[in-house]
């Protein structure tokens, strides 16, 4: 595509000024799904209204109103038949109300245009009805079983909308697509879920039972024959439903830990998955014990009061990057996400083995296995979940990557483990007892794991000094740091193997069978190739961390070109990456829908036919005075290449470049925009113009389109003007193009497309078609795509939009940044301030 410096005589296609106070602005847009949205704002309203009216919005309901409106065994057993329904209109503190009011605008504006008011109705207070009915009884039938938890929580009362809005999401859930569906019914289910296993509140379970009930009447009323059995579902989806439930392990610790007295029935050991501070009582008790607990005690504490407080979450985060790397489906992150779980597998069986001998308890086996149960359940269910989905993580990082992703933390580790011995041993005063080498030894471990497992740990000398203090305190830190961002970096870098014969190889499937418009730009260096099997057709693409961003359409032998498509989406799916087909013509659009990909147009090519074009007429007036204007003043158009250039015409043109690009202080373009780099190929043909005096005014560069070997039409690229050269230079070498391109009998000639820009914005377009739009009128003083466009009107083109295809709309903040990498990659701090500081003025 053209880069947008050409202003010549063009009309700038100025923004209506924006009227009104920004911050009216954002709220109406945020307010705007809730018009058509009845029952949700009158619930919304409801909720504040009602908690503020009776003191509820800071903490929970009044315990008198509590009884009366609240949910619960106690409840029920008092006859209070129709607290399931009033229930729905309170929640228990403004964490609560903001959480809900959150929940209930995305679930419920959706709900209502998809389903229809009436609907959304009756599941919300069914689903609140049935929830809370359901819940509250099986916490009654945990109690007559014995159950410890649930005799815990037998006389807590639960209030809330989100039994009915989980029973709304799962309703929901069935009117979506299959991708959507399966990801908002894991959600729906994983968050309640979770929540009962950790935090374990009589709320919780009403909430699963909500969800479970949503789902079984989505099923009944819009499921399809097998809309509950398992699908297949492709690997990319797979990895990431993996790496949710990974995720959500080490997401529940963290939940319940902001939770008072969380009972949940995983909670029992949650201490060793998140590590808490011991309390002032703690440290009194250990002083009360002897010297040593005391001082050992105290070190804890100022441990918490440092950075190494950090470890106290160690497991969640290194869950939290395995998440990451099972996403992208590496066997490496397989490996050490097995490992882990079976590691923790073993600590849970150390932790709670001298239990059976140490309880009082009438039947201390059935306690210890109670334990054992609860607290091994979930690892053992992320392990078999792990071995039966092995073979989707099959991607392997180059041995060079595995090589130095061991010496870092190889690394890392073995300076921790000398800094602290060695130190420590020069330091041997500062530790109570004195410190010895084996001593240092067998407290090394405590530095790489959590605070939690010091109990489990042989005893070893206690810091008392400042200075051994900070060596316990940032030792484990920072080699954990270290280990920790080393990993994430090796997973989110894209591998891909650079193959100069692959170049070679694209190119001539290029000039064999052609391609649209654009297709040239395949060939430029810094793009990578997939072939079908066949290879009869080939895809040029770039990987901006986990998207696979293509330079425009499949090209190659025209049946395959259509099935290359999904071939390439596969591709990508294998390697856990995002495919977006960029800057693609109508044709590969088709493609994409056939697959259920969504789409918005991105450019506007423009063409102009070659074999009957004449500059005669009143609509061709600009150009008939730019080419008389440039004879009189005895500027001549020369056509050469880059190579075979005069040296002097070289120099010029890079000056020329060089002062366009200071004149912005911003960097060149990329991407699909050419630059000086983009010059340098034999194909590649300049034509520029001179005056007299070898004086270059400006340039255009053009690039071949091929059929069968030859070239039939060219298209734009390169354009540059003196900035006090001759006005009307790049109409006069545009149209100077086009006549010498027609003796030459080419059949069309494109001037390229216009980033974010639309010949037509009347038509009716979606959201996120109306945000790119937005984008390109704030864009429009820096880089004036608009009047980019408007300039190409004058050489009467024929418009054909280029769309960017892309199968997931949860990845557009992904492909979003993917695309802004592309085109500046090299984007300075300096120059990023200076684009902020023109777009705000």
């Amino acid at each position: 595509m053209s880069t947008p410096q050409v202003r010549d005589d063009a009309v700038p296609l100025a923004p209506a000024p924006e009227r009104g106070y920004r911050w009216l602005r954002q709220l109406a847009f945020l307010v705007e799904p809730l018009r058509s949205a009845p029952v949700t704002l009158g619930l919304l309203v409801a909720l504040w209204v009602i908690g503020g009216a009776t003191d509820s919005l800071r903490a929970r309901p009044p315990r008198h109103l509590l009884e009366n409106v609240g949910v619960g065994i106690t409840t029920l057993e008092a006859g209070h038949w129709w607290t399931p329904v009033t229930s729905l209109f309170w929640c228990t503190g403004i964490v609560a109300y903001v959480v809900a009011s959150l929940l209930l605008v995305v679930i419920g504006a959706q709900a209502e245009r998809r389903l229809g008011t009436p609907m959304v109705a009756w599941v919300l207070v069914g689903g609140q009805v049935a929830g809370t009915l359901l819940g509250t009884g099986v916490v009654r039938l945990g109690v007559a079983a014995g159950s410890a938890w649930c005799e815990n929580i037998k006389d807590q009362i639960a209030v809330g909308p989100t039994p009915g809005i989980f029973a709304l999401a799962m309703v929901l859930s069935f009117r979506l697509t299959t991708l959507w569906q399966r990801r908002l019914q894991l959600l729906a289910l994983l968050v309640p879920l979770v929540m009962v296993l950790y935090v374990g509140y009589l709320a919780s379970v009403q909430r699963l039972c909500g969800a479970l009930v949503g789902l079984a009447v989505g099923a009944v009323l819009f499921g399809r024959a097998g809309d509950l059995r398992p699908h297949r579902s492709s690997h990319n989806e797979a990895r990431v439903l993996v790496a949710l439930c990974v995720a959500a392990s080490a997401i529940g610790p963290l939940v319940a830990s902001v939770y008072k007295n969380a009972t949940g029935p995983f909670n029992n050991l949650a201490g060793l998955y998140y590590s808490q501070a011991p309390s002032d009582e703690d440290v009194r008790a250990a002083c009360e014990t002897s010297a040593v607990e005391c001082a050992r005690a105290h070190s804890t504490q100022h441990f918490f009061n440092s950075p190494g407080l950090l470890m106290g979450i160690l497991i969640p985060l290194l869950l939290f990057v395995l998440a990451e790397g099972l996403r992208r489906g590496l066997r490496l992150a397989w490996w050490i996400t097995v490992l882990a779980q079976v590691g923790w597998i073993s600590l849970v069986g150390w932790a709670v083995k001298d239990d059976f001998s140490g309880t009082d308890r009438a039947d201390p086996t059935s306690y210890v296995l109670q334990i054992y149960g609860e607290a091994l359940l979930l690892p053992v269910l992320i392990v078999m979940l792990l071995m039966l989905t092995q073979d989707r993580f099959e991607l392997r990082l180059p041995r060079h990557a595995v090589i130095r992703l061991s010496a870092v933390i190889g690394g890392a580790f073995l300076l921790a483990c000398a800094a602290y011995v060695g130190i420590g041993w020069l330091l041997r005063d500062q530790y109570e007892p004195r410190a010895t080498v084996r001593g240092l030894l067998k407290g090394l471990p405590s530095e790489f794991l959590p605070p939690a497992y010091n109990d489990l740990l042989p005893s070893y000398p206690v810091t008392t000094g400042g200075a051994t203090r900070a060596l316990e305190n940032y030792c484990g830190v920072v080699f954990w740091a270290v280990a920790l961002v080393a990993l994430l970096v090796a997973f989110r870098r894209p591998w891909v193997h650079v193959d100069a014969a692959a170049g070679a190889r694209a190119r001539a499937l290029l000039e064999r069978h052609g391609g649209p418009m654009l297709s040239f730009i395949s060939t430029w260096d810094g793009n990578h190739y997939w072939f079908d099997a066949g290879g009869e057709a080939a895809v040029a693409y770039r990987v901006f961390a986990t998207v696979a961003l293509t330079t425009g359409d499949p090209f190659g032998e025209p049946g395959a070109c259509g099935r290359a498509v999904a071939g390439f989406a596969a591709f990508c799916d294998a390697r856990g990456w995002t495919p977006c087909f960029y800057s693609v013509t109508p044709g590969v659009l088709e493609a994409a829908r056939g697959l259920g990909w969504r789409s918005v147009q991105v450019a506007e090519d423009t063409v102009v036919a070659l074999p009957e074009l004449a500059f005669t007429g009143k609509k061709w007036q600009d150009i008939r005075t730019s080419l008389n204007k440039a004879k009189k003043e005895g500027i001549t158009a020369q056509w050469w290449s880059w190579g075979s250039a005069p040296l002097a015409v070289r120099d010029q043109i890079r000056s020329i470049s060089e002062e366009w690009v200071s004149d912005k202080g911003l960097p060149e373009m990329g991407f699909t925009l050419g630059g000086l780099e983009e010059l340098d190929d034999p194909a590649v043909r300049l034509l520029v113009a001179v005056d007299g005096d070898r004086t270059v005014h400006g340039l255009t560069s053009w690039m071949p389109v091929y059929r069968e070997g030859e070239p039939v039409g060219w298209t734009l690229d390169f354009m540059r003007r003196r900035s006090e050269g001759f006005r009307g230079v790049t109409e006069f070498l545009i149209a100077s193009a086009a006549l010498g391109f027609k003796e030459e009998g080419a059949l069309f000639l494109s001037l390229s497309g216009a980033p974010l820009a639309r010949a037509d914005e009347d038509d009716p377009v979606t959201v996120l078609q109306r945000l790119l739009d937005w984008m390109g009128r704030t864009l429009e003083p820096v880089y004036g795509f608009r009047s980019l466009l408007a300039f190409k009107a004058k050489f009467q083109p024929e418009y054909r939009p280029l769309y960017m295809v892309y199968p997931d709309p949860a990845a557009l903040a992904s492909i979003t940044r993917a695309i802004g990498k592309a085109y500046l990659p090299h984007l300075t701090p300096g120059q990023g301030v200076r684009l902020m500081r023109r777009l705000s003025t």
